[in-house]
């Protein structure tokens, strides 16, 4: 591994741990010639099928899209960034374990939806919106009722234990 600092080929790992839910190896690394440390990330490079698109177009499954999406709809949300990358791993282990060759967006954009609901119920609107592509205040109030009745039914399952 090169050096980003100073381009050496000699590094050495000095610490290895699990990361993304055991889906990574991050990896301390030393460098053998200016002595500064760094990080890196190790996965497995899996074919990940291709989406399918409302339109019909197939584009190849892009994570840092995925990653992109979620971001926006969280920005400014109190979410911790470890608890938005154990989402997009689970959709990203749903997505490959499917085990076909394509997936439908809107199959990725529900899965998406529950993880939102779960982390931020504001993040999860405003996804919404897009996603649904909501054309008046009616669709909004909807899926915040959708929310207080969900809400409703965990606090009444909380109590009645």
């Amino acid at each position: 591994m090169r050096c980003p600092f100073c381009q050496t080929q000699d590094t050495r790992v000095i610490d290895s741990r699990l990361a993304s839910e055991g889906d990574q190896v991050r990896r301390r690394r030393e460098c053998g010639g200016c002595s500064e440390r760094f990080t890196t990330y190790e996965s497995a490079e899996l074919l990940l099928p291709r989406v399918v698109k409302r339109d019909g177009t197939r584009v190849q499954f892009d994570e840092q899209r995925l990653r992109n999406g979620m971001m926006r709809a969280l920005e400014k949300r109190p979410v911790a960034t470890e608890a938005v990358e154990a989402a997009l791993s689970r959709i990203r282990q749903r997505v490959q374990a499917l085990g076909d060759g394509e997936v439908n967006a809107s199959t990725i954009g529900d899965w998406v939806m529950e993880e939102l609901r779960e982390l931020d119920e504001v993040a999860y609107v405003r996804f919404a919106s897009v996603y649904r592509s909501f054309q008046d205040v009616s669709a909004f109030r909807e899926v915040i009722e959708g929310l207080e009745d969900r809400d409703a039914r965990l606090a009444d399952n909380g109590s009645s234990s």
